[in-house]
């Protein structure tokens, strides 16, 4: 894989005991193809959390990714109590795919133009302002 200079990942993973972050991306994936030149990704990931206190914020993942300059990159995390665990998506900006699952009421928001199939689910109720957002 060390040639590629286009890649597009999507990735979902179950179980984790983290969430992603840059160093993650680039300890396993980016240091591994210097030519790489575009680097399109969508991760989601599952993790069991006991304890939300030590859980990352948006902001705190979202500050992880200061060394993607050329890239926007969206991070949107999720707590469920019932049962306890995280759910994180993660992907660079502009969206390339053509759906967009288990959109939550933490939805960040963007401009979706390719999207043609989307998902929602959430433990609390979508509200009328919610589907405004999302058109």
């Amino acid at each position: 894989m060390s040639n590629l200079e286009k890649f597009h990942l999507y990735f979902v993973a179950y179980g984790r005991k983290t969430f992603f972050d840059d160093n993650e991306l680039n300890m396993n994936i980016i240091d591994y193809m210097p030519l790489l030149s575009k680097f399109t990704f969508n991760i989601r990931s599952f993790s069991p959390c006991y304890n939300q206190i030590n859980l990352p914020s948006n902001e705190d993942i979202q500050k992880t990714f200061r060394d993607f300059k050329d890239q926007q990159i969206i991070y949107c995390a999720n707590y469920f109590s019932m049962p306890q665990y995280g759910e994180c998506h993660l992907y660079s900006y502009p969206y390339q795919l053509q759906h967009y699952d288990r959109i939550t009421n933490n939805f960040p928001g963007g401009i979706f133009t390719g999207v043609c199939k989307v998902s929602l689910w959430d433990k609390c109720p979508f509200e009328h302002e919610f589907f405004l957002r999302i058109t």
